[in-house]
C-alpha cells in the first residue's frame, strides 16, 4: 500500500494537468511505502502516448534521496487521454525492481489515481491511502 499526503496527492494531480496533453511524470520517494517526497521530472518525448525521464535527471534524484535517507518508492506518469491502467508499453518498461507505478488518468470527468506493483509483466494493483 502506497500512503500519500494531500498534498502530494493534488501535485501528481496538478502536475498531470500542468503537463496536459502530453504525459507527465516523475518519482515518489518516502519510506516503507509513506510518500513524502514528490520530484516531478521533464518527459524528454514529449509524447501524449509515452515517457521518457532524462538519465541524468533521474540519477540527481536518487541522489537527493539518499542525501535525504528516503527511498524511491514509486514512478509515477500521466495518461491524458486513457485509463488509469498500465499499457502494454507500461508493462515492458516497468524494470526497477521493489517500486509502485502510479498512473494518472485525465480520461474522465475528475481525475483517476491508481498504483500497481509490475513485475515479470505481471500488473498487480495497489491500495493508495490519502493521508493528511
Amino acid at each position: 500500500m502506497l500512503k500519500i499526503p494531500h498534498n502530494i496527492y493534488d501535485d501528481l494531480i496538478a502536475h498531470a494537468r500542468a503537463d496536459f496533453p502530453i504525459e507527465a511524470c516523475g518519482i515518489l520517494g518516502g519510506i516503507d511505502g509513506a510518500v513524502s517526497a514528490i520530484f516531478r521530472m521533464a518527459n524528454t518525448d514529449r509524447s501524449n502516448e509515452h515517457f521518457m525521464m532524462d538519465p541524468k535527471e533521474q540519477f540527481a534524484v536518487v541522489k537527493e534521496l539518499r542525501s535525504r535517507g528516503l527511498a524511491m518508492l514509486a514512478v509515477y506518469h500521466s495518461h491524458p487521454e486513457s485509463p488509469a491502467r498500465p499499457s502494454e508499453e507500461d508493462i515492458r518498461l516497468a524494470l526497477t525492481p521493489g517500486v509502485s507505478y502510479v498512473i494518472v488518468s485525465l480520461a474522465g470527468a475528475e481525475p483517476d489515481v491508481k498504483s500497481f506493483r509490475i513485475v515479470d509483466g505481471v500488473v498487480e494493483p495497489e491500495p493508495i491511502e490519502i493521508v493528511e
